[in-house]
């Protein structure tokens, strides 16, 4: 593996189809695509300026890395890469890709991040700003995950999310096959037309949870004060270790709650309208 250390490339594609290549504290400076279409790279402690530097590479590792905010779409179309202990602060990362890991990873700019990856992993992450991260990815595997982006986890399929805390809004929107488990999820209208969501030993705020819902499970789950007309037009399975402020049309399934304050059953409820609420006061 040939190596280059200390150096800076900008303009037009300076490493334009490299192979086989470790960079140590090289700096991408501006200008577009400086690594585009290449394999088997390496990249320690270097710095990322320009545009569109890490596009079509596949195989790589990234390591101790800083993305500037001016190094915007900066990875693309790359299959198997990890990235560790790195900080981003540029927006719009990490599109189209296949087998992306991330551990102890900070995006300061999390605007449209993460579209349509296939096989993530992530451990210790944090996203900061933004909008939509995540949306339309697949296969994802995360533990610790420290978010306050808006619109988060939107069209995702196949999930498996531990030990996260989430402040947000319209959450896990037209989800299906999500697991979520010790986590912390504050923000207005959670899990809205998903299929399939598991929340196990989770803390949910924000008005208006867990509406038009299929086959919603929830394990020993706590909700707080805020957390008002849930369950709307939902099939939904769940303990809750806490008492639920309102509870509004459920469709079908049990509801098992420490106490509800509210339960509104009107004349637009759905059929088969016969969901069983228990509480245990």
């Amino acid at each position: 593996m040939k190596i280059i250390k200390n150096q800076s490339f900008g303009g037009e594609r300076p490493l334009f189809e490299s192979h086989h290549l470790r960079l140590e504290q090289v700096t991408i400076t501006e200008g577009e695509s400086g690594l585009k279409h290449c394999s088997d790279i390496e990249c320690d402690n270097c710095h990322f300026e320009g545009k569109y530097p890490l596009w079509h590479v596949d195989g790589s590792r990234l390591t101790r890395c800083y993305f500037a905010p001016g190094s915007r779409s900066a990875i693309w179309y790359s299959n198997d890469m990890v990235v560790l202990d790195t900080v981003i602060d540029a927006p719009k990362l990490f599109r189209e890709m296949n087998n992306l890991r991330l551990e102890r990873v900070t995006i300061n700019d999390a605007d449209e991040t993460f579209w349509n990856i296939r096989g993530l992993k992530m451990n210790e992450v944090i996203l900061r700003g933004g909008t939509y991260p995540f949306m339309g990815s697949r296969d994802i595997v995360i533990d610790g995950l420290d978010s306050d982006s808006k619109y988060v986890f939107q069209y995702v399929k196949n999930v498996t999310l531990r030990n996260a805390k989430i402040t947000t809004k319209d959450a896990f929107w037209e989800t299906e096959d999500v697991t979520i488990i010790d986590s912390e999820l504050n923000g207005e209208y959670l899990g809205w037309h998903s299929k399939n969501l598991r929340l196990i030993n989770c803390r949910i705020t924000g008005t208006q949870p867990l509406c038009y819902c299929q086959n919603l499970v929830m394990e020993h789950c706590t909700m707080g004060d805020d957390a008002d007309l849930a369950f709307e037009y939902s099939t939904v399975h769940a303990t809750i270790d806490s008492a639920v402020h309102s509870i509004k049309n459920p469709t079908s399934g049990v509801i098992e709650v420490k106490s509800v304050g509210e339960i509104i059953i009107d004349d637009n409820v759905r059929q088969p309208n016969d969901c069983k609420i228990i509480t245990r006061s």
